[in-house]
């Protein structure tokens, strides 16, 4: 759906309308093309704190530009070393040394001159620990504080520039961080903004660490609801990361069902997920897929979702139990299916797609913001249970997404929807697609039990 206000305000006369009359100027993002690079600049790589580093010691260097120079990024450690009238790509900060109050103030101080020098759709990215972990109390509060820091510079950050904040548990390491820290920095995370990730140890065997063009190569990905929009872009990064896709529709669908998975050289099942035998039937299905040559893990990505929006008071029976239905009761059947078929095992991933409004309530939504708020309720309860099994458990949180649902909203509502994010735009499906694909690769590994926004920094959400 096109964005018109976007379009004009991008235009010269209607930049200058804009400008003259305060109003907002949404950025064209840099999201992921293929041969691009990690990002458009330098990045700067920073450490803070008054405590003990994970990551910079005088044996091993700098791991985080390590970590930046592997994926292919130039990661400089002093700003006076970028040559001036250089844009930054991203700045990087290693704030797991942040322990004491000053220790805020000077990692405050330090980001300033950095950020002015930031260019379009640039990063800023602090790397913590997770406040949980700590018995100091300055330290667990210092740290609780780089929350507060992050999501505020993601609001004040132009031309598409994004803020992010990893947290570390007590075990993890480099390793587990290479996934999480290539995906916020690069242009796949483009409306991901203000977004904390906690990051905990995993195992690491040479099949999850598994890097490269098609970090999914040998999973088989069911997507459920893939006829189009979100479900459809989801099917298709999946396949352009080397899973072997089946896409899942209602019968109803399935012509368009069929055009994606022709498109990306899938499996077509049409399949209604809350008919009694949808658990049985996708079992089956899958145990199929998973004995082709090659396959090796699964990846379910429970992405059908349904509306039917009324006032609390005007809701009725039957549109409480068809958003429960397709939303939280068939994602929960589904997965206990899988689970009792011993389809789930080490390096599995399931992803649930939730919603902001789940996460807020949104108002005439009382049964879809419950049903999206149980999916975020779904993964954090599956993750230790699939953690016995090196598995993991994740949703995304869609915010304003431009797709055939919201361009059913008033024009004033959807207006608002767009303007009142940071990146002051709505998403693109191809936004939540890429979130979900980095949340099941191998490198994701020690990301489990969280819930990621997909909203551009919207007021709606937490």
């Amino acid at each position: 759906m096109r964005d018109v206000y976007a379009e004009l305000v991008r235009t010269a006369p209607g930049a200058a309308v804009a400008r003259r009359l305060g109003l907002p100027r949404p950025a064209v993002l840099r999201r992921s093309e293929p041969g691009a690079p990690l990002l458009g600049g330098p990045a700067l790589v920073l450490a803070a704190g008054s405590g003990a580093s994970v990551f910079r010691t005088r044996e091993a260097g700098d791991a985080l530009a390590s970590l930046l120079a592997r994926a292919g990024a130039d990661a400089q450690l002093d700003l006076a070393a970028v040559p001036e009238g250089t844009r930054l790509g991203a700045v990087v900060v290693d704030a797991t040394g942040v322990t004491r109050t000053p220790d805020l103030t000077a990692l405050g101080l330090a980001l300033g001159p950095a950020v002015r020098r930031l260019g379009a759709s640039a990063r800023v990215l602090l790397v913590g620990r997770t406040p949980a972990h700590l018995d100091d109390v300055e330290a667990a509060a210092v740290q609780q504080g780089l929350e507060g820091l992050v999501r505020t510079v993601g609001k004040e950050l132009r031309a598409g520039a994004t803020a992010g904040l990893l947290r570390l548990a007590p075990d993890a390491g480099p390793a587990e961080l290479d996934g999480p820290l290539r995906f916020l920095v690069s242009a796949r995370s483009a409306f991901v903004d203000g977004q904390v990730v906690d990051v905990a140890a995993a195992v690491h065997d040479d099949d999850v660490r598994r890097a490269g063009e098609q970090p999914l190569s040998g999973a088989v990905a069911v997507v459920t609801g893939a006829a189009r929009g979100i479900g459809r872009a989801t099917a298709q990064v999946l396949a352009r990361q080397g899973a072997h896709v089946v896409a899942v529709d209602v019968p109803a669908a399935s012509g368009d069902l069929a055009r994606t998975a022709n498109g990306v050289r899938g499996q077509a099942l049409a399949l209604d997920v809350t008919a009694p035998d949808a658990p049985h039937r996708l079992v089956e299905h899958l145990r199929r897929a998973l004995d082709g040559p090659g396959a090796d893990r699964l990846v379910v990505v429970h992405n059908a979702g349904i509306t039917r929006d009324r006032l609390l008071v005007n809701l009725d029976a039957a549109r409480w139990e068809a958003v429960l239905g397709v939303n939280l009761a068939a994602p929960l059947r589904l997965t206990e299916a899988l689970l009792d078929a011993g389809l789930l095992g080490a390096g599995a991933r399931v992803v649930g797609v939730s919603s902001t409004s789940g996460l807020a309530g949104n108002r005439g939504q009382a049964n879809y913001a419950a049903s999206k708020a149980g999916v975020a309720g779904m993964v954090r309860a599956l993750a230790p249970r699939l953690g016995q099994v090196g598995a993991t458990a994740n949703a995304v949180a869609p915010g304003f997404i431009e797709t055939e649902m919201t361009a059913k909203i008033p024009p004033l509502l959807r207006q608002l929807g767009r303007r009142t994010a940071s990146l002051q735009q709505g998403g693109l499906p191809v936004d939540v697609a890429e979130a979900v694909a980095w949340l099941a690769e191998p490198a994701s590994a020690g990301v489990t039990g969280q819930v990621v926004r997909v909203c551009g920094q919207a007021l709606v959400g937490a």
